[in-house]
């Protein structure tokens, strides 16, 4: 009778095992190609594009002696809104005395010289700061605080990320780390970073952009166990309704 227990115990595990080998659980599951990004980084290559949606913070450094129709108010660098500027959905900004003026697929950099030329038709000396105010990064999956990561660089690498997500839980699968890019020229695009080997580590690999998702896929074991959990779940509720009744018969007899 014991070995008919353990026959049909390690029954139920395989089944168990084989339901979460594809299981609602764990994200990413189906197979794709990833990229190995192997390419050398450079600031030009990593500085933000500005895209429709997002909010800028702009602002404008004059001459007092400019014209009065956009008075700072004698504060230095006003900014022309306080809450920032909404890119619409064609990448146009609207500002004062130039009106509608496209930023979007820039630069911050490329974004404040364009602008400041079109002031320059109005104004002597005019000098323009333009910031994105909402680049951030999502981190998910087996990290202590999941959640959005803001990012106050133009860049920001994979440890800085796992660090202010609260670091990796116990259940991380720490050699394959998959990364989310959304490239403006070659699309959505997918890497694998395995932080168990020094060796395979480059700068490259580890840099993340804003937008990007950090995903953080949970061992083999924790998924089992959720799969456990939810399969014995029922037979545990079933118990603990049926125990009372079991007492109570006990007693009476």
């Amino acid at each position: 009778m014991f070995k008919l227990k353990l026959v049909m115990l390690a029954g139920v595990l395989l089944f168990l095992n084989g339901c979460t080998g594809d299981s609602e659980y764990q994200l990413l599951q189906t197979k794709t190609d990833t990229i190995q990004e192997n390419t050398k980084v450079t600031a030009g290559s990593i500085e933000y594009l500005i895209l429709p949606q997002d909010r800028l913070a702009v602002s404008l450094y004059k001459d007092p002696a400019d014209n009065p129709e956009i008075a700072t108010n004698g504060e230095l660098g006003e900014s022309m809104n306080r809450n920032g500027l909404l890119v619409n959905a064609a990448g146009y900004i609207t500002l004062p005395l130039i009106g509608k003026t496209k930023v979007g697929g820039l630069t911050q950099t490329q974004a404040a010289d364009h602008i400041t030329r079109k002031y320059k038709k109005y104004l002597n000396t005019p000098s323009v700061y333009v910031e994105v105010m909402n680049k951030r990064l999502i981190v998910l999956g087996e990290v202590n605080k999941p959640g959005v990561i803001p990012i106050p660089n133009e860049k920001m690498n994979l440890f800085e990320a796992i660090a202010a997500a609260g670091d990796l839980t116990d259940s991380a699968v720490r050699d394959s780390v998959t990364i989310i890019s959304n490239n403006p020229v070659r699309g959505i695009q997918m890497r694998t970073v395995n932080l168990t080997n020094f060796d395979t580590m480059i700068y490259a690999s580890l840099m993340l952009r804003p937008n990007d998702i950090v995903y953080v896929k949970p061992s083999s074991w924790k998924a089992f166990r959720v799969a456990s959990d939810d399969y014995t779940s029922p037979f545990v509720t079933v118990a603990k309704i049926a125990s009372p009744f079991v007492t109570l018969k006990y007693l009476a007899d």
